[in-house]
């Protein structure tokens, strides 16, 4: 497991024994790189890779985001899926084939208004899985992207307070409007994402390849909420 937060990655050993783990910032190459070379030092192959780390990044419309939250964003949310995709890739290949997973949005399937950084590499992640999805398939290695809802969690959480913030609106006004977007009028929790993408890097997964796969409540629009 790699992480940016140096207590998560120790937390996350020490809670299952056997495993590895590398602080690394995924929007920096060099991090990139490191961490990838350690995984390799320490169990010479790679099966599956999850392409988890984002951001939520700025909220506000287009002419308010200033260029440095805009490019970290980017940095994160799309250069980091580039920056490992290219390192795993001949790892996967090694091995005889594998999975990328990559955690895309729903806002890859709609516009989101006073998100536009996040939607933007949202956007561009569908486009990279199914692009690696048609250039690996042949040697058995599937890309997929799954697209969760809002998960419940302190980044919504945050998202929400900033949204309301901009509105002039109380947070559980924001939070109501959010859960209307979606049929099953809930959040997701990290345990369902986890769920799905297990299931793709299972055996059960093994014919399943340039999929976006929702996992939403059935998400209707990004935008309802601004009318």
């Amino acid at each position: 497991v790699a992480d940016v937060d140096p207590h998560a990655v120790e937390q996350f050993i020490a809670e299952h024994p056997g495993t590895s783990g590398s602080v690394c910032d995924v929007g920096d190459v060099a991090q990139v790189n490191r961490a990838f070379d350690e995984l390799q030092a320490l169990h010479g192959r790679l099966d599956v890779l999850v392409n988890n780390a984002g951001i939520a990044g700025p909220t506000g419309r287009v002419e308010d985001i200033e260029p440095g939250a805009w490019e970290r964003t980017i940095a994160v949310d799309l250069n980091g899926q580039f920056y490992c995709a290219r390192r795993a890739v001949p790892l996967l290949r090694n091995a005889g084939g594998g999975s990328i997973i990559c955690i895309a949005s729903t806002a890859a399937f709609f516009g989101f208004p006073l998100r536009s950084p996040y939607a933007a590499c949202k956007w561009a992640i569908i486009g990279f899985a199914k692009t690696l999805a048609m250039e690996l398939g042949p040697e058995r290695i599937r890309v997929n992207a799954i697209c969760p809802g809002s998960v419940s969690g302190p980044r919504i959480d945050g998202v929400i307070e900033r949204d309301a913030a901009s509105r002039g609106m109380q947070p559980q006004e924001i939070r109501d409007l959010y859960l209307r977007q979606t049929s099953m009028r809930t959040f997701v929790e990290a345990e369902d994402v986890a769920e799905m993408a297990f299931f793709l890097a299972s055996p059960g997964g093994a014919r399943i390849s340039g999929q976006a796969i929702g996992v939403d409540g059935h998400t209707e629009g990004l935008s309802n909420w601004l009318d």
